[in-house]
């Protein structure tokens, strides 16, 4: 079975050379808002849903929190069990399979973790294991770029230098998905590509109804400011399981 873009580009090492200049303060002051926010107990369970390395639930779990991450990348999942303990732990696992049963106070879903599917049932089944993860009346946060902003400021074409390495970049906007292709060499020549769907604040509304969440806030920003629909960076739902 052929593997989707998504399996062999976050496994790759050159994903994280691409992206390691990652604001980690940012993310931090991030986390510290959602924390403030949503005004979480001590001994609350959070699921990071798509952790990547491990960032958030690393953090998350400094701030005291019992925190489960999972990824679908082995190599991610491999870097993250280094900063494993008794309130920490990763596993490899696809967001489309349940995970656990009515067992987390919080699922959280950073930094542009979804849309990667071809189908929209996929999409939908993602959002269901989500809320089936969660405790009833719990809460998932799912922080997505601002796909207006995205149309309207796309760069076409970039190169980025880092090393020894330059990537070539080329991004699209095909039908309702932007499309990044990434061309470097390494002693070989490699070729990678992202595809993200690009969703509607309405769009969203209609996932999370149809997987059972109500919509509780939504913010345009990693400061928690208000959703501004043609000049907001990100858009960042806290939904709760109904």
């Amino acid at each position: 079975m052929p593997q989707h873009w998504f399996q062999n580009w976050f496994n790759s090492p050159f994903y994280h050379i691409l992206y390691q200049q990652r604001n980690i303060e940012e993310a931090e002051r991030f986390i510290n808002n959602l924390i403030g926010y949503l005004n979480l107990t001590p001994n609350a369970r959070l699921l990071d849903i798509a952790c990547g390395r491990g960032r958030h639930a690393v953090y998350l779990n400094k701030r005291g929190f019992e925190v489960t991450g999972i990824d679908l990348s082995i190599a991610n999942i491999a870097f993250a069990r280094q900063f494993e303990n008794e309130k920490l732990h990763f596993f490899v696992h696809d967001m489309r399979r349940l995970f656990y049963n009515n067992y987390f106070d919080v699922a959280i879903n950073l930094f542009t973790s979804f849309g990667y599917f071809e189908e929209e049932e996929e999409h939908l089944k993602a959002l269901l294991s989500f809320h089936a993860a969660i405790k009833p009346g719990g809460l998932l946060v799912l922080d997505y770029f601002n796909s207006n902003k995205v149309i309207k400021n796309i760069l076409h074409t970039d190169t980025k230098t880092i090393g020894d390495i330059t990537f070539h970049l080329e991004k699209t906007i095909t039908g309702d998905r932007v499309i990044k292709l990434i061309d470097f060499d390494d002693e070989t020549h490699y070729h990678f590509n992202e595809s993200v769907r690009l969703f509607t604040f309405d769009e969203f509304g209609q996932l999370f109804r149809a997987a059972g969440f109500s919509v509780k806030a939504c913010f345009g920003s990693y400061k928690l400011d208000a959703y501004d629909p043609e000049n907001a960076d990100r858009l960042i739902f806290i939904c709760q399981k109904s």
